[in-house]
């Protein structure tokens, strides 16, 4: 059996999740698709989760994490901002940090599991 292992990291501001897998996932759709309807589809999530969580973030962090423009004859879409951008960057940088601290210490307890 393959052993692996992964880090979660979630944020809260309060009782409410920040920032998490989920949400930087959904994000980083967005930015690759431009539009909130394909991030969604995308990701096996309904339109309307996506919007809460797009709500969730916004609300949470000092400026908004993403901005939608209304349609129009081109149709509308949803753009990551500035400061998405670096939400994305700075947590998948924790990521890769917090895997590389552990690595030593996922060895000696991945060690003791079954083959």
């Amino acid at each position: 059996m393959k052993i692996r292992s992964f880090f979660r990291l979630r944020v809260y501001r309060g009782e409410v999740p920040a920032i998490g897998p989920g949400k930087i996932a959904l994000l980083e759709a967005i930015a690759e698709l431009g539009s909130i309807r394909a991030a969604a589809q995308s990701l096996e999530m309904s339109y309307n989760r996506a919007w809460l969580l797009i709500h969730e973030m916004n609300d949470s962090f000092k400026n908004p994490v993403v901005e939608s423009v209304a349609g129009g004859a081109k149709g509308g879409g949803a753009q990551v901002t500035a400061v998405g951008i670096q939400l994305i960057q700075e947590y998948r940088q924790i990521e890769l940090e917090a895997e590389s601290a552990a690595q030593a210490r996922l060895k000696n307890l991945t060690s003791l599991l079954k083959k």
